[in-house]
Formats: structure tokens, C-alpha cells, sequence
């Protein structure tokens, strides 16, 4: 025990470090447990859509969106949602919604802001739309 004190006091910044990094990882971890927002992967977003009649809710903006999005997925964008404006899905609340971006850090914000408005079976697409295009998967810009 001894020569762990001793290396923490030998070595400040590098452990603040250590520390400062464990406590980033256990707030993720717990905070993905309790926030009701599932993390789903290409594959299983595509089980869950084929399956389950998912609802795909796009929340880029409408140029990025244009460019090319998943088939049947709704434009609503993460500022839309942030205002409680969507209407377009307020009545699928007891529905699968996979919440899509560009990477996954915005829909993951969208997806717990649908969670607090009432909707139940939330998930968010972790790689977002560069992982369901990496893994061929079809868009369209329709």
C-alpha cells in the first residue's frame, strides 16, 4: 500500500489524471444505465426497423439530411426537438425510435430529451449515419 502513496505523491498530475478519467467513465456508464436511452448498433437498428417497425428520426439538419438519409426516416432536428416541437412522432410514444446523426453525439442528446417527454423505447444509432454507411447499408436522398 505503501508504494501506491508513494507513487501518487511522486506522480500528482498523472494521477489527477488517472482519477479525472475513471470518474469520466463511471458518470458514462451510469449515466447511459438510468437515462432510459438505449444504444443500438447498425445491425440491430436494422432488426429493430425490420422487426419491431422502428420509427427513424434523422435529427441533422435538413441540408445534411437532403444529402442522403436512411429510407423512412424523419427529419426532425435536434433544435426542433430541444423546442418540444415533434408533432410527426408525438403519437408513436409506445414505439421503437432510433434517433440518428452524423456520429451519434447529437441524437444521443435528442434521444434523452424524447425520453423525458414521455416516449418509452428510445434508442440512439451509436456509429450514426458514418456507421450505417460503412456498413453499406442503403439511404436514399429522396
Amino acid at each position: 500500500m505503501q508504494e501506491y502513496i508513494d507513487f501518487f505523491s511522486n506522480n500528482l498530475m498523472l494521477s489527477v489524471a488517472w482519477v479525472a478519467v475513471a470518474v469520466m467513465l463511471v458518470h458514462s456508464l451510469v449515466k447511459d444505465k438510468i437515462s432510459g436511452v438505449k444504444g443500438v448498433s447498425a445491425q440491430q437498428a436494422t432488426l429493430m426497423i425490420n422487426k419491431q417497425n422502428a420509427i427513424i428520426v434523422d435529427v441533422r439538419a435538413t441540408e445534411e439530411y437532403k444529402k442522403g438519409h436512411i429510407v423512412n426516416a424523419k427529419n426532425i432536428t435536434l433544435s426542433q426537438i430541444e423546442q418540444g416541437n415533434f408533432a410527426e412522432i408525438e403519437n408513436h410514444k409506445q414505439n421503437p425510435i432510433i434517433l440518428v446523426c452524423e456520429s451519434g453525439a447529437r441524437s444521443s442528446s435528442a434521444a434523452s430529451k424524447l425520453v423525458k417527454a414521455g416516449f418509452t423505447e428510445v434508442s440512439n444509432l451509436i456509429s450514426g449515419m458514418s456507421g450505417w454507411t460503412s456498413a453499406n447499408l442503403p439511404t436514399t436522398k429522396k
